[in-house]
């Protein structure tokens, strides 16, 4: 299902019921699993991997080199796991040397229109990238996040799982799990009650996840104090030691 107008290089290696469309450009090294659907006028460079059953709409670029002065044409990789969509105008780098070789995506994902993935980056499973959401380098985005539309990430941070991330905010420190975070200079607004309810949670899950908030957020504590009632209060919840060691782990700060 290879359209005669599509190039692919001879040492790319393409698996069962693969499509490419017309005058997309499949590069050595990459790797199609079963099922990827590539549109027309993709572009492909390796290596990169792409896993089973994900959908590469036109005008993507996906694997060329990283955008990092530092590059100096060392073979480093682009991995993205299965069945995720990838719309128009898309692009993802390869990593670095300095950041490990490798640029990941998980699996699951949502990636809208004309949105950016970095070099060295790390995309966990399930997240949804509006239009032109965008990650700069070395910047770790966990599980079930959204980012809202021109969202635009420093480089090293990290934004933790259950994230939402209203449209053209500023992230420049870790965005809190759990958390609504939003504005041109972000603020955390507290727990994000109606995307934890439609994920499953629990209400009383949800419950202790407000109550560390106010902790966090209203209580007139510092941080290390409110970590420390939080513990004594809730520690031992799963959800509620995800929290705490995510913070604990921050090197650039927590959004608050």
């Amino acid at each position: 299902m290879i359209h005669p107008t599509a190039i692919v290089h001879s040492g790319a290696e393409i698996g069962a019921n693969v499509a490419i469309g017309p005058y997309s450009l499949i590069g050595d090294k990459v790797t199609l699993h079963d099922e990827v659907e590539v549109a027309g006028h993709v572009v492909i460079e390796g290596p990169c991997v792409i896993g089973r059953g994900t959908q590469i709409l036109p005008f993507a670029s996906i694997g060329q080199a990283p955008q990092d002065l530092k590059y100096r044409g060392e073979e480093t990789r682009l991995e993205i796991g299965e069945r995720n969509t990838i719309r128009e105008y898309v692009t993802m780098n390869r990593g670095t040397v300095g950041g490990g070789w490798i640029t990941s995506v998980g699996s699951d994902n949502l990636f809208m229109a004309q949105s950016h993935v970095a070099h060295d980056c790390h995309v966990g499973s399930f997240n949804v990238f509006a239009n032109v959401a965008s990650l700069a380098g070395h910047v770790t985005v966990e599980d079930h996040v959204t980012l809202g539309a021109y969202v635009g990430v420093h480089q090293f941070c990290r934004v933790g799982s259950y994230a939402f991330i209203g449209g053209f905010s500023k992230i420049v420190k870790d965005a809190l799990p759990y958390a609504r975070t939003d504005g041109t200079e972000a603020r955390c607004f507290g727990a994000n009650s109606i995307g934890l309810r439609r994920k499953g949670f629990s209400n009383e899950a949800i419950r202790r996840i407000q109550q560390s908030f106010r902790l966090l957020l209203t209580a007139g504590l510092n941080t290390s104090q409110a970590l420390e009632q939080i513990r004594a209060e809730m520690g031992g919840e799963p959800e509620i030691d995800y929290l705490i060691g995510f913070i604990e782990k921050s090197e650039r700060g927590v959004t608050k």
